[in-house]
């Protein structure tokens, strides 16, 4: 059983069979209209996932477009991968780093505060803390995803004294990528 239609009288009088055929349609009438609205949000959920694969293929594209007119230039293909991943992931904005050493060299930014882009221009970061997204990249390799930055108390601080501006950066995603070949 989905579900009931109950209906009430205040008088003490049966149900004519009319009436109850009625019920009875509009409860049949009811199973189909959740089934066509399941079919519904299932054609919506597809069309969707379709568009965001579309999106994701053109946004892969425009990259490869990029890599192959600017051969040799990192920067516009920085630029480009990250600008389609700040857009798809629908985030505010975005920043690339190359782990050079122990420090992270910011190389990329896209829509980020311009104290923060300032600092990061400025001075590299090293050897960051553990429970920073940085510093979790770099200890296990992994994807490191933080649903909420003011959970971490020692980052939270850091940010409130570096750059007022990330106070709106709540959830960050930050994924390590390798060089195939040690750069010179």
């Amino acid at each position: 059983m989905a579900g009931v239609i109950f209906v009430a009288k205040k008088v003490p009088q049966p149900f004519t069979a009319r009436q109850i055929e009625l019920v009875t349609t509009f409860a049949d009438q009811a199973v189909i209209a959740i089934e066509n609205t399941r079919l519904l949000n299932e054609l919506r959920q597809r069309t969707d996932d379709l568009s965001e694969a579309l999106e994701q293929q053109t946004a892969t594209s425009q990259v490869l477009r990029i890599i192959s007119s600017s051969p040799g230039a990192l920067h516009p293909v920085f630029q480009a991968m990250l600008e389609n991943a700040t857009r798809i992931c629908e985030a505010k904005f975005g920043s690339m780093y190359l782990y050079e050493g122990d420090a992270f060299r910011f190389v990329a930014q896209h829509n980020a505060p311009s104290g923060f882009v300032e600092a990061r221009t400025r001075d590299p970061i090293v050897r960051p803390p553990l429970d920073t997204p940085l510093g979790r990249v770099a200890l296990t390799k992994q994807v490191s995803h933080i649903a909420d930055m003011r959970t971490i108390p020692s980052y939270i601080r850091k940010i409130h004294l570096s750059s007022p501006q990330l106070n709106s950066a709540v959830t960050v995603l930050s994924s390590p990528f390798r060089c195939l070949k040690k750069m010179n």
